[in-house]
């Protein structure tokens, strides 16, 4: 028997304009709206509505903004009766996987990634880090070259997207170096990515300590859907194991290709992405052809997906 899992984008889907299809054609998205911006103090909706861009990019902003619009798209689907087997998210994204698996209460999710989108931008001061899209690299081959730079300054490959991509990150000296060497070892691109902060890096230390200080304000239930975690690709349920998972994943990186794998593993053959872009469609092209990919993200994309869904049972 074929499984389902969704998945849930990360930092870069946003923009504006998100969610206001959902806004206007179901009340679940006007219920979960309102929670955001009680939990916020703040508009979100509006943010995600109006903008301005520039708001919204703020990685505060962002990471409530993508996860609300993340768990409306779950919620929608789950009101059409399309529910996962198994779940998962980049980064920011295992925050809705977990409000998708009933670990955390959307409210405590939302007001909990405002906080984390704050704590990784102090972390490090504005132009003191930054991160780079590596493309045409074996990824075993980006870790040593990062790893010979990192005695000098600090870099390292922070998102194993899939096959050809990976995310460096770290000092700002030490990712432009890292840049460099993998162009002259025959990257097909190595950008520097327009972000204020080198996430998913040991730089991120200090917002993982103070992330783990409100992790233990807020409750959190044992899954009802396993839940793949970034830091390890474990596939976990108990309460305790996803608090360590999720307090190590702001200084770690992100397995995804891993993640992936090991939802294939369970027998997921089908992957959902529920929220805005098609990013993780892109690297399932990337890891296996064979994934059937779906994505949620306005009432046009749901509609396809419930489409399919209706042929496929």
């Amino acid at each position: 028997m074929s499984k389902l899992a969704f998945v849930f984008p990360g930092q870069g889907a946003q923009k504006v304009g998100m969610g206001k299809d959902f806004y206007d054609h179901y009340d679940v998205a006007k219920k979960l709206f309102k929670e955001a911006d009680e939990a916020l103090g703040y508009s979100i909706m509006k943010m995600c509505f109006e903008g301005p861009e520039e708001d919204l990019k703020l990685t505060a902003n962002t990471q409530p903004a993508i996860l609300t619009i993340s768990c409306i798209a779950n919620e929608i689907l789950k009101e059409n009766g399309v529910q996962p087997d198994i779940t998962g998210g980049h980064s920011l994204g295992e925050y809705s996987a977990l409000v998708a698996a009933g670990v955390l209460k959307f409210q405590d999710a939302v007001a909990l990634v405002h906080k984390r989108g704050e704590f990784m931008q102090e972390a490090v001061p504005v132009g003191e880090g930054g991160m780079a899209a590596i493309i045409g690299v074996d990824r075993d081959k980006i870790i040593e070259i990062c790893e010979a730079i990192n005695a000098e300054s600090p870099v390292q490959a922070v998102n194993l997207n899939c096959p050809g991509q990976t995310v460096i990150a770290g000092a700002t000296l030490g990712v432009e170096k890292a840049v460099e060497e993998l162009k002259a070892a025959g990257a097909k691109k190595a950008v520097i990515l327009p972000v204020s902060a080198p996430f998913h890096s040991t730089l991120m230390k200090p917002a993982a300590e103070k992330l783990a200080v409100e992790l233990d304000k807020v409750t959190m239930s044992d899954a009802k859907i396993p839940v793949v975690a970034n830091v390890n690709a474990h596939v976990l349920t108990n309460a305790d194991e996803i608090k360590t998972a999720l307090v190590a994943q702001a200084a770690s990186p992100v397995l995804w290709e891993d993640c992936v794998a090991q939802m294939q593993a369970f027998g997921a053959d089908t992957l959902l992405e529920a929220g805005p872009g098609k990013t993780l469609c892109g690297f399932n092209r990337r890891i296996d052809k064979a994934i059937k990919s779906l994505n949620v993200e306005d009432v046009e994309s749901l509609e396809k997906t419930l489409d399919y869904f209706k042929e496929v049972r």
